[in-house]
């Protein structure tokens, strides 16, 4: 084991933790030598498990023996930062969820078709900019049975620090890439696409069509002003949720949950 008892915040290497912005760990030209953080011993044993590669730990100092032990064991001689959790509250600039953090290194992005392959059913997210939408959705798509994620680049990034963890890890057991152009593309693939908007040519969720389908793709759009006409007008289907009491939507988290349980295969 490699602990690092911090004795200043401007100790060398702490940067990952402390001031980069989530633009320099994602390090947009060279993304293979990019880094992110995954907060919580759950969430990082769940990108343990699933692959990915830790590059430092930095663990309040009572966890290194107490809830961060398997942890600290498994990933090896890299750097593991240790100090009280007043000082690392003040280094991060906010109080760590269950007291650890862990520096990981992205992984080169596989194509579109490498990860829809055997998928039946996928979700692309186009446009939706809120990190804790993008953490849900993960979340739900993991949980019901969505084979993969696939987001415009308009879209933000499903490792941010937020994302990571409001997804509980999600984001490692569902395979996602980045999709350059429109969900249009899918179709070449043997997808039908189903983009989920309120028009006069919407057609029910519980439509039997919808859950007939083989491969189908599922279309979700950002809350405010939901998905581009394009979009809509390339789509296969237009689907709605039916509503009560007079609400004409869902928060898009909240549709993509009802919309992956109700098309599961």
């Amino acid at each position: 084991m490699n602990i690092i008892e911090i004795s200043s915040l401007q100790e060398k290497g702490l940067e990952v933790f402390s001031t980069l912005t989530e633009a320099q760990l994602r390090m947009e030209l060279e993304p293979e030598k990019g880094l992110f953080i995954a907060e919580s011993p759950k969430v990082i044993r769940v990108a343990l498990d699933a692959g990915w590669e830790p590059t430092a730990l930095l663990c309040e100092r009572k966890h290194i023996t107490g809830d961060a032990r398997d942890i600290v064991e498994r990933v090896g001689d890299i750097p593991v930062y240790t100090g009280s959790r007043e000082m690392l509250s003040q280094l991060t600039g906010y109080t760590l969820t269950r007291g650890v953090l862990c520096a990981m290194r992205r992984k080169t992005m596989p194509s579109v078709s490498e990860v829809v392959k055997d998928a039946r059913r996928v979700v692309v997210i186009e446009a939706v900019t809120d990190t804790t939408n993008i953490g849900a959705i993960f979340r739900s798509a993991a949980a019901l049975g969505i084979d993969a994620v696939l987001l415009t680049r308009d879209t933000c990034d499903p490792l941010n620090r937020r994302a990571v963890r409001v997804s509980m890890g999600s984001v490692f057991l569902v395979p996602w890439t980045w999709l350059d152009g429109s969900a249009k593309s899918l179709q070449p693939l043997g997808f039908k696409t189903a983009a989920m908007a309120l028009t006069d040519n919407s057609i029910s969720l519980d439509d039997p069509r919808l859950k007939d389908e083989d491969r189908l793709a599922v279309i979700m759009g950002t809350e405010g002003d939901g998905l581009p006409h394009q979009t809509i007008e390339e789509a296969d289907y237009t689907v709605r949720i039916p509503m009560a009491h007079g609400v004409d939507s869902l928060n898009v988290a909240a549709a993509a949950a009802v919309a992956f349980w109700e098309l599961r295969r």
